[in-house]
């Protein structure tokens, strides 16, 4: 892969964040996808969401697998930890580094044959581990880096670029997240930046599995008539099922960030908020009054409704505000283990014998 770096030079009056950083310093090398690549929007709204949370590049972790969407961590936070793994086996990778030092802020890029074929059952253990990261899966349903042949999220009649049409089911990664147990759970498009950076926002200060499938158009071999992934498809078929605005918690400083008052025209009770962990808080907008975000059963029966209308349903579809991480559920140390001395990690044959006597 060409590693192309960005020039230096930036405008003065860039606004910062309470870092005192622009969103030039969580930007990455130049990409080198295809134009008009849907991938590169969700590049650019994860940038934002960094940006606004103020995020310290050097505390994240990124990892990807293989594909055209597993490029773009090169794209963002060119300051962070990185590693891009082999063929579906990032999850694995990310568990592990979750494992090792619960400070980092983990994000994961991948895509809809990284996660949903080869990667399947790796995705399957990460979420119901509920590792603590923001997963991303950019999801156009080909085969991108290899012409164009039908990937797991094809939906059932759809055509290639050449005519043919897809007989095979699809594997919704959304059903499936909800499915394994999944403690965040969205969808969004590419070309709606307005709300997937709320979305991201929200997913990276939840704690827990934070899955978001985004349909990513392919401009060179899934955006023709015929395709359920095309950007006019996605256009006119959407239904944005909610707004979500994600306010962070008041960090321990004398800076509070000022927030945009939140204003609706809609009835009383339109409007329903989320308080997470942190004390951050997710509102959602615009919400049909029988539509509860925390009600596992009651979120799936509503996208199977809708899907069989023929829709396809975006935004903060279910939130568990309380779950419980993986080192919350095996009661790991609070200290993380990457800062432990191997003397303690490791205290040798004695202690080791020690612990044996209690199991004779």
């Amino acid at each position: 892969m060409t590693y192309i770096s960005k020039p230096k030079v930036r405008h003065p009056s860039l606004p910062k964040n309470r870092l005192g950083l622009t969103t030039r310093d969580y930007e990455g090398a130049m990409s080198t996808l295809c134009a008009g690549c849907g991938h590169d929007s969700i590049t650019a709204a994860i940038i934002q969401a960094a940006f606004d949370l103020s995020i310290e590049p050097h505390r994240v972790a990124k990892m990807s697998g293989i594909g055209c969407s597993s490029k773009t961590p090169t794209y963002f936070m060119g300051q962070a930890h990185g590693f891009n793994s082999v063929h579906g086996r990032m999850p694995a990778i990310a568990t592990g580094a979750n494992a090792g030092n619960r400070e980092l802020i983990c994000i994961g890029v991948s895509g809809d044959g990284d996660s949903l074929s080869i990667g399947l059952g790796q995705l399957c253990h990460a979420i119901r581990r509920n590792v603590d990261m923001l997963y991303v899966i950019e999801n156009n349903g080909v085969y991108g880096l290899t012409k164009g042949q039908f990937s797991a999220s094809a939906d059932v009649g759809t055509k290639s670029k050449r005519g043919v049409e897809n007989v095979s089911p699809p594997i919704d990664p959304v059903f499936l997240a909800l499915t394994l147990g999944a403690t965040f759970v969205a969808r969004s498009f590419s070309g709606d930046k307005a709300q997937l950076v709320p979305i991201l926002k929200a997913g990276i200060q939840h704690r827990g599995f934070a899955l978001v499938d985004v349909i990513s158009p392919c401009v060179a071999f899934n955006d023709h008539e015929g395709s359920t992934k095309s950007y006019l498809y996605t256009r006119e078929h959407a239904l944005p099922l909610l707004e979500a605005d994600f306010v962070p918690a008041p960090v321990a400083t004398d800076f509070v960030p000022i927030q945009r008052e939140i204003t609706t025209s809609y009835e009383p009770g339109s409007v329903s908020t989320v308080t997470l962990h942190d004390g951050s808080t997710v509102r959602f907008r615009k919400i049909p009054e029988s539509y509860d975000p925390t009600d596992r059963d009651g979120v799936y029966s509503y996208l199977r409704e809708r899907e069989h209308s023929g829709e396809v349903v975006t935004g903060l579809l279910y939130v568990d505000p309380a779950s419980a991480d993986m080192h919350a559920t095996m009661q790991t140390v609070e200290r993380p283990l990457s800062g432990i001395p191997f003397e303690e990690l490791c205290p040798g044959a004695a202690a080791l014998e020690e612990i044996q006597k209690g199991f004779v």
